[in-house]
């Protein structure tokens, strides 16, 4: 896999409440920010790869729903995010 264990929770330690904190939405998007990166890099070299193309719109889809989630929830959880991940949104 692209993406080891330990990597896992370093991410969720930076963005979520700590390393086990998996389900914190911080957390998971930036998990999806960071698949949505590898995939988009596989998807440079590859570009008759459908499948992959497909799953990237469904992770696009997901980060997409959570970040409006996050937005209706609480407005400044939302900017840190997407200024820490460097978001256009």
């Amino acid at each position: 896999m692209y993406l080891t264990k330990e990597e896992k929770e370093q991410l969720f330690e930076k963005y979520g409440q700590g390393k086990q904190d998996t389900g914190s939405t911080e957390g998971q998007i930036a998990l999806f920010t960071k698949r949505i990166a590898h995939i988009s890099g596989h998807l440079k070299g590859n570009h008759k790869d459908f499948n992959s193309e497909r799953s990237l719109v469904a992770l696009v889809g997901k980060r997409r729903k959570l970040l409006d989630y996050l937005m209706k929830k609480d407005i400044i959880r939302y900017r840190e995010i997407v200024k820490e991940l460097g978001l256009r949104k």
